[in-house]
């Protein structure tokens, strides 16, 4: 039945104005996270200008000051204001939305993000890029109260694609991050609200503030024929860089994890670490911006400057993450590309060509090639490109790169970081939205007394009065516990006395779930299964817990295919 006129104009006043609000909302809150963290990167001594005019002796204790008390404050700050101790970040906005789950309490949300800029403004190792992803998911969170529409995912996707448009000035960018990141799918009434949004971040960030752009560069060259097989060779180059640094970084977590002491101080282990390597390669300390703008710029860094702050920005960015600093991995792999894109340019095209295109064009390519496999983003990468540059012939350059780069790395390690990180947690978006969601619902939640129950004490008589009663053709037996033994089946009574015990009766085991089977679980299970129902039991325990219908199971996998069918189609 189509909606009355009056209705579908409502609903698009209703999701035009979700992305208005939230998108305002998010875009505000985004330019008070980014000033908070320039502040106390000035007050804490870790700018490059704050740091100019400091002497090496204070400097050396401020440093270790700064980045070890900071990491301290952090860890308290994780282990008793967020749920689940660590940081929230865009791995719990996509478990949230895809699997339509609940998200961490708004208290742990902003817990998390005040974290995060403490770690950015005391110097750790860490972007700020992730943390902006879930504040836009905070914002989308808390404007779902307001029932403005009754999809939750909107007031999500819109704070989501705000908080990238207006970081990165890059309106388009964050429309289809959110898309291919966080929603995985494309759908009229999730697009029309969260172009609202992503406008409104960049109406905010570009009028209202006149934030500055990523990067800026004006590119009037043209490339050789020979070069895009050196953008390609860039992008398998690039890749592998990726999964190094993805694997390194799942090592850290590991090892984070194994070390026995208080949450709370493991931060603050890194921070000391890092305040050590800073002494050395001031580089290494904070997102690295100003490192970032004048590695793409080319003429400022040696390539043995840029191999040794490409090392050691790796090293202590997998340190500082995976030890507990809230914080991204967007901004950091960014980082690492263009460093290692200006290394390349100084090694191997100088090496082959008298004239190429210059070192920021391989350090965009860089950029790109390594973050877009990070984060499983390759079509945000090529757009962040062509937004930041205006230039077809960079963005051409940038594709071939992130084509290879992102081949490399799914067949090395898979497709993202995010998507390792909800694996880690039972959850498999390889196979696809559909399956992820019904492995993911368990078919214990359909659990009824749709067939009778009794003790393994009682006579026959008492079973088939029971069996009558219920219409069923099967009875479940129990002990005195309730813990499940068997079933009986109707045609095992024929010719049998009322007054013989069950113990009498060889029980059948037959097919049963646990409070751990999944829907599409159960309905492989009952591919080969004929009978009314499959009984529920403990897997700990084998307390009987109930019966499950046939009929149940395949109603639940409709409905669960018809929500995400309805999310995905419906306008």
């Amino acid at each position: 039945m189509k909606p009355r006129p009056y209705q579908t104009i409502q609903r698009m006043l209703s999701i035009s104005l979700v992305g208005l609000v939230v998108g305002l909302t998010t875009a505000f809150a985004t330019i008070g996270f980014v000033e908070l963290v320039h502040y106390l990167s000035d007050i804490l001594y870790v700018s490059a200008s704050s740091r100019a005019g400091v002497e090496n002796g204070h400097l050396w204790l401020i440093t270790i000051a700064s980045l070890t008390i900071g990491g301290l404050v952090v860890g308290l700050i994780l282990q008793y204001g967020v749920e689940q101790q660590e940081p929230v970040g865009p791995q719990d906005a996509i478990y949230a939305v895809q699997l339509h789950e609940r998200l961490p309490s708004p208290v742990s949300g902003m817990s998390s993000t005040i974290a995060a800029i403490l770690s950015l403004g005391c110097g750790a190792s860490v972007g700020q890029y992730g943390p902006l992803v879930y504040l836009g998911t905070l914002v989308g969170q808390l404007a779902n109260r307001l029932r403005l529409i009754d999809a939750r995912n909107i007031a999500i996707a819109c704070g989501v694609a705000a908080a990238i448009s207006t970081a990165f000035n890059a309106p388009i960018a964050g429309l289809i991050f959110t898309h291919e990141v966080i929603l995985r799918h494309y759908s009229l009434r999730m697009f029309t609200a969260v172009t609202i949004a992503s406008a409104c971040g960049y109406l905010v960030a570009n009028v209202i503030f006149q934030h500055p752009p990523l990067l800026l560069i004006e590119f009037a060259g043209s490339f050789r024929g020979v070069e895009f097989f050196l953008f390609a060779l860039q992008g398998i180059t690039c890749g592998m860089l990726a999964v190094l640094f993805l694997k390194m970084l799942k090592h850290t977590v590991l090892l984070a994890k194994r070390i026995n002491t208080p949450p709370a101080l493991k931060p603050m282990f890194a921070g000391f670490l890092l305040s050590l390597v800073a002494m050395q390669i001031p580089e290494v300390l904070g997102a690295g911006q100003a490192v970032f703008n004048q590695a793409i710029q080319g003429g400022v860094y040696s390539a043995d400057s840029l191999l040794l702050i490409l090392v050691a920005k790796l090293l202590v960015t997998v340190l500082c993450i995976g030890f507990g600093f809230a914080g991204g991995v967007i901004f950091p792999s960014l980082l690492i590309g263009v460093l290692f894109g200006a290394l390349f340019a100084l090694l191997v095209p100088e090496m082959l060509l008298e004239n190429y295109s210059g070192i920021s064009t391989y350090a965009i390519c860089g950029m790109v090639a390594i973050m877009s496999p990070i984060i499983g983003a390759p079509m945000t990468a090529l757009l962040l490109v062509f937004e930041l540059t205006r230039s077809y012939e960079i963005t051409v350059a940038a594709m071939v790169a992130i084509v290879f780069a992102n081949l490399t790395a799914y067949n090395w390690y898979g497709r993202s970081l995010y998507d390792y990180q909800l694996k880690v947690r039972g959850i498999d978006l390889s196979m696809g939205r559909e399956r992820a969601y019904l492995l993911h619902h368990k078919v214990a939640q359909h659990a009824t007394a749709s067939l009778p129950v009794v003790r393994q004490t009682a006579d026959l008589g008492a079973l088939r009065l029971q069996m009558n009663e219920n219409s069923s053709a099967t009875a479940v037996i129990v002990d005195d516990d309730n813990r499940y033994l068997g079933q009986i089946f109707q045609r095992q009574l024929y010719e049998l006395d009322d007054e013989a015990t069950i113990g009498s009766i060889e029980l059948q085991q037959g097919s049963t779930f646990t409070e751990n089977t999944s829907i599409w679980e159960a309905m492989e299970i009952m591919r080969s299964y004929f009978g009314e129902a499959i009984a529920v039991v403990d897997s700990a325990s084998g307390l009987y817990l109930g019966a499950v219908a046939e009929a149940v199971v395949i109603n639940a996998y409709l409905d669960a295919a018809e929500d995400l069918r309805r999310e995905e189609y419906e306008v």
